[in-house]
């Protein structure tokens, strides 16, 4: 989960069904055991994680490198202790952040799933650019609810019943202090 932050938070149109979609990923690894990292750019400046996730996430480490591949000191995919080879990027700013943390990620031996909208830029023409690089570069451009579902990979268990209670969700999540909801959308 890369810098989904107050501050930067209120110049995404599509904040509110940002921090919703990025709340049902966090839920859903949680659901399934999926491991979790989460990071926070420059938070003196950004503000820190938008409440909704950070109730989830918890402490989280500062940064101020654009990727997070570094600052979360991820190993080679060949290495990863887990074995674990697939990883999903989401979070804001698209074409900064969530971009160099995928090439990153993706330079390392990982293959990446980045949920379009679970990701965001100030402007529209940003994150469509951000997920044409992605994909032309090998990521898995998809949604948040064929990742929760191909996580889930079998109907009828408790856990997928979880999941699908996720999906059925579709509140756009709670407001960020303060503000006013935000309607638009790319």
């Amino acid at each position: 989960m890369v810098d989904v932050q107050e501050r930067l938070l209120t110049h995404i149109p599509v904040a509110d069904s940002l921090v919703a979609n990025c709340r049902k990923l966090i839920q859903a690894a949680q659901i399934l055991g999926v491991p979790i990292s989460a990071t926070e750019q420059y938070p003196k400046g950004l503000g820190r994680t938008a409440p909704a996730l950070g109730e989830l996430l918890g402490e989280l480490p500062e940064k101020l490198r654009f990727s997070c591949a570094e600052t979360l000191a991820w190993p080679p995919a060949a290495e990863a202790p887990d074995g674990r080879h697939k990883v999903v990027v989401a979070g804001i700013e698209s074409h900064v952040c969530v971009l160099q943390t995928a090439l990153d990620l993706m330079a390392i031996g990982y293959r990446v799933y980045v949920p379009a909208d679970a990701v965001a830029s100030r402007k529209k023409f940003d994150w469509k650019m951000a997920l044409e690089r992605l994909r032309l570069s090998g990521a898995v451009v998809t949604s948040t609810e064929s990742v929760l579902f191909e996580w889930c990979e079998v109907a009828g268990t408790p856990e997928f019943k979880q999941i699908s209670a996720l999906v059925k969700d579709t509140r756009t999540g709670p407001e960020p202090q303060g503000q006013a909801q935000r309607t638009s959308s790319y």
